[in-house]
């Protein structure tokens, strides 16, 4: 049985729209991509000192366990050249498990809902986007309320075009 299952992308480093591209198309091979939401810049949090990220949810059908999918989204990361030297730092891509459809996951190495989802700007508006009301199974709030009750900062703007000659 599938469960649908929210993802976070992000990347600031090299072709960012591309590196997001490719992995939603690697998606595919742990599920469906059902909905994609626009790719929005957002200002790096905790570690500010690197460039902006291009950031997207993304809403799978997959058959696959909790920990079957983390370690399916870490093949992923890998094959994407993803090195995690500096915590919070410069990365080509990461895949985060935002929800899991109303589950709730707790053990070594992987948190479901993502536990710190509901205070991040650069994850609430691109999934508010995608699923205004689908509701935290911890915190009982739809995602656009989360989304609503951020306090102001953490910049998220959608790209500007860039122009055609």
């Amino acid at each position: 049985m599938a469960e649908l299952v929210y993802l976070s992308l992000g990347s600031n480093l090299g072709d960012r729209e591309g590196r997001l591209r490719e992995a939603i198309t690697r998606l595919e091979s742990v599920g469906q991509v059902v909905a994609v939401s626009s790719f929005y810049e957002t200002e790096p949090v905790e570690f500010t000192s690197q460039p902006w990220f291009l950031n997207c949810a993304v809403a799978l059908e997959t058959s696959m366990m909790p920990r079957q999918l983390m370690a399916a989204l870490l093949r992923i990361e890998r094959a994407m050249r993803r090195r995690r030297i500096q915590k919070k730092g410069p990365r080509s891509i990461d895949i985060d498990i935002l929800l899991f459809g109303d589950a709730i996951v707790d053990v070594p190495d992987l948190t479901i809902p993502h536990p710190a989802m509901h205070r991040r700007r650069f994850v609430l508006e691109p999934l508010a986007e995608i699923a205004p009301e689908v509701l935290h199974p911890l915190l009982k709030k739809t995602i656009r309320e989360l989304r609503e009750a951020l306090p102001a900062g953490q910049e998220v703007r959608k790209p500007k075009p860039e122009p055609r000659i």
